[in-house]
């Protein structure tokens, strides 16, 4: 099939990457095994408070979590908080892959960052991985105010598979009642099992960053080779109902697998009464963004999802911060 060109740009930094078409369970063996630059390189120069964290789930699972702060004496108002949840598929990756997009947010707007270790698949299928970010979330929203956190300005965010269980923990916030999401934040999210919407025919067949076949092999690792009444927590694309949702963000790439899902995404909440702001980038391949952030496109892309929180956080009021014992903190 013919299909959008990559931007030029980043064209030419994509030649010195080693891509494929496919992924296996050998080659992701061996992509687990390399090891992701260490946090502490990310965090580096930063003013930036760092605690570990580890919470049970209702059925004594127990989930890492890393609380990201800034170095701020004396705040008067608890911060907002982004709560969020990497990329890999579903099969790779640890709480501190793309960090460097939330820190981001961490250092413009003094926002909190919970990340969340949720388990990976094929060692963990169904509903297990939303339902970890889930509970995450709730432990966060539980003890927002010794975080110093606002829960009112709690934003959920995620990129790729990340992008698309905070889509999923959104849902199911909204259906359990809670916690409070004051947006979602999507990055090329992986929304729809089903893999057959035009973009995701368009880029396969070739090495790419994330191909159909690639994007197969982490569907299959979460629902099996069979797959029958997928919950809309775990594939969002087949939620019936959108309506209700917090205010959205959504972007993406034109040279992508995950372009025509994450339109039919925005497309349902604006059909549901909803608000979510879209943004395709043309050229963009899947997480060019998070790769390349330097390039033209890139930096384009970051400056408006940058620009867009910070019009959704000058609407939101700021929150006093209070101790544990309730009182306002000093």
């Amino acid at each position: 099939m013919t299909r959008p060109e990559i931007d030029p740009e980043l064209q030419a930094l994509l030649a010195d990457l080693p891509l494929s078409s496919e992924l296996t369970p050998e080659l992701l063996a061996q992509i687990r095994q390399i090891a992701s630059t260490p946090v502490e390189t990310v965090l580096d120069g930063r003013a930036v408070e760092r605690r570990e964290v580890t919470f049970a789930r209702p059925d004594g699972a127990r989930i890492p979590l890393s609380v990201l702060s800034p170095q701020r004496a004396g705040r008067s108002t608890a911060a907002p908080c982004v709560y969020w949840l990497h990329g890999g598929g579903m099969v790779m990756g640890d709480r501190f892959s793309q960090i460097d997009i939330p820190l981001e947010w961490l250092d413009r707007f003094g926002a909190v960052v919970v990340t969340a270790e949720y388990r990976l698949a094929p060692e963990v299928t169904g509903t297990t991985l939303v339902e970890d970010c889930y509970h995450g979330l709730r432990w966060t929203a539980e003890h927002a105010a010794e975080l110093g956190v606002d829960p009112t300005r709690i934003i959920v965010a995620g990129i790729s598979a990340g992008g698309g269980l905070a889509a999923g923990v959104t849902l199911m916030a909204r259906d359990l009642g809670g916690p409070a999401i004051a947006a979602q934040v999507l990055i090329c999210p992986m929304l729809d099992h089903r893999n057959t919407t035009t973009s995701s025919r368009q880029y396969s067949g070739e090495p790419g960053v994330w191909t159909r076949e690639m994007n197969e092999f982490g569907w299959r690792s979460v629902l099996g080779d069979n797959p029958a009444d997928v919950p809309g927590y775990v594939s969002p694309a087949v939620a019936e109902d959108l309506a209700g949702l917090p205010a959205t963000y959504i972007d993406a790439g034109t040279a992508e697998v995950f372009r025509d899902e994450d339109v039919a995404y925005a497309t349902r909440i604006w059909a549901a009464g909803g608000q979510a702001e879209l943004h395709i980038w043309a050229g963009g391949f899947h997480g060019f963004d998070a790769l390349y952030p330097h390039t033209r496109v890139s930096a384009a892309a970051r400056r408006t999802r940058n620009n867009w929180l910070t019009r959704l956080l000058s609407s939101l009021p700021a929150g006093e911060r209070h101790d544990l014992a309730g009182s306002t903190a000093p």
